[in-house]
C-alpha cells in the first residue's frame, strides 16, 4: 500500500489559484478538511482536496452560495463512496438532484456566454470608434508625436 503525497497549504494555493485565506475560509465554512495536519499543526492536503477545491472554484464563477456548494460537494460525496454506497432509491434521488445542479449550470453558462458576447460586441464598438476618430486626426497631422518633445520653448 502506497502512501498519499502529502502538500501544505502553499503549493494548493498555487496549484489551485485561490489564496491562502479563501482555502482557509472554505475549511471555516466546512467545504474542505484537510486530509492529515503536520506535527506542527499545519494544513496538509492530497490530490483528492486539491481535485475538490478546483470543483468549488469552477462553481464559484456561476455564483453558486456556499450552502449550494455544501449539498452538491455531499451528493457527490455520498455518490462516490464505496465504504456505504447509497442504495437504489437514494442513489436515484442524488442523482436527481445532481441532474437538477447540472441544469442550473448549464443555464447560468448560457446566461455567461450572452453577456460575454455583449460585453465583446460594447469592446468591438469602443475600438471602432476609437480607430475612427484616430483616422480624421492622424490625416490632417494633428495627432501629437509620442513620447516627450525635443523642441525647446520659444522664450519671449
Amino acid at each position: 500500500m502506497t502512501q498519499e503525497r502529502h502538500m501544505q497549504i502553499g503549493e494548493v494555493a498555487e496549484r489551485t489559484g485561490l489564496s491562502l485565506r479563501t482555502i482557509r475560509h472554505y475549511e471555516d465554512v466546512g467545504l474542505i478538511v484537510p486530509s492529515a495536519r503536520s506535527k506542527g499543526g499545519f494544513r496538509l492536503y492530497t490530490e483528492a482536496d486539491v481535485g475538490r477545491l478546483m470543483v468549488i472554484r469552477r462553481m464559484k464563477p456561476l455564483d453558486f452560495s456556499l450552502e449550494e456548494m455544501r449539498d452538491l460537494l455531499e451528493i457527490t460525496d455520498r455518490l462516490g463512496t464505496r465504504d456505504d454506497p447509497p442504495a437504489p432509491p437514494e442513489r436515484e434521488r442524488l442523482r436527481a438532484r445532481l441532474d437538477a445542479y447540472r441544469k442550473v449550470a448549464d443555464a447560468r453558462c448560457e446566461t455567461l456566454r450572452a453577456r460575454l458576447a455583449m460585453a465583446e460586441d460594447f469592446a468591438a464598438t469602443l475600438r471602432d470608434r476609437t480607430d475612427a476618430d484616430a483616422r480624421p486626426r492622424a490625416a490632417s497631422g494633428s495627432i501629437p508625436s509620442e513620447g516627450p518633445s525635443t523642441e525647446t520653448p520659444a522664450r519671449d
